[in-house]
């Protein structure tokens, strides 16, 4: 009973957000960042956007919030997605208080990574890529490694890219 209320309470906090975005002259709401199933080929958007506020950031990603916290994340959406019926990812788009706080989060542990034309700036991995534009940071990780994991993962940022 009290995981219902606890539940029903994050959602209405949620739409409470939206709601207040959309009131305030926001250009773009929340939910507006994510393709909708079919507008990406083979993508299909398999589940609610769940919005969290800076101060719950911890309820989603736990071990990272207090980077995302300390860089200016004033919300993160989420929402997952499916390719062909098969291959799952999620995608979470971090809304950030300044560019600035975008570029730090980006530039954080990217070593390794391959960097690709996408946002401001973007670097891929082989089951994930994350890329800023503006005030947004968009990571986008796959659950699988499949010979099409890569192509499929650069044609859904490119979805999400157009909707910031």
């Amino acid at each position: 009973m009290k995981t219902c209320s606890m539940k029903s309470l994050l959602a209405f906090a949620a739409i409470i957000l939206a709601v207040t975005a959309v009131g305030t002259g926001c250009k773009k709401k929340v939910a507006d960042s994510f393709p909708k199933s079919g507008v990406v080929a083979g993508w299909e958007k398999t589940s609610e956007t769940r919005v969290f506020a800076a101060k719950d950031l911890y309820q989603y990603i736990d071990g990272d919030a207090e980077q995302y916290i300390s860089a200016g994340v004033v919300s993160t959406s989420t929402s997952d997605y499916k390719f062909q019926g098969q291959l799952e990812a999620t995608v979470d788009v971090h809304t950030m208080a300044s560019a600035d706080g975008a570029r730090k989060i980006l530039e954080t542990g990217t070593k390794d990574a391959k960097p690709i034309q996408l946002g401001d700036a973007g670097v891929a991995y082989a089951q994930s890529i994350i890329f800023r534009k503006g005030v947004s940071l968009v990571r986008i990780v796959a659950y699988e490694s499949t010979p099409d994991t890569p192509q499929a993962l650069l044609a859904l940022a490119h979805g999400v890219e157009a909707k910031l």
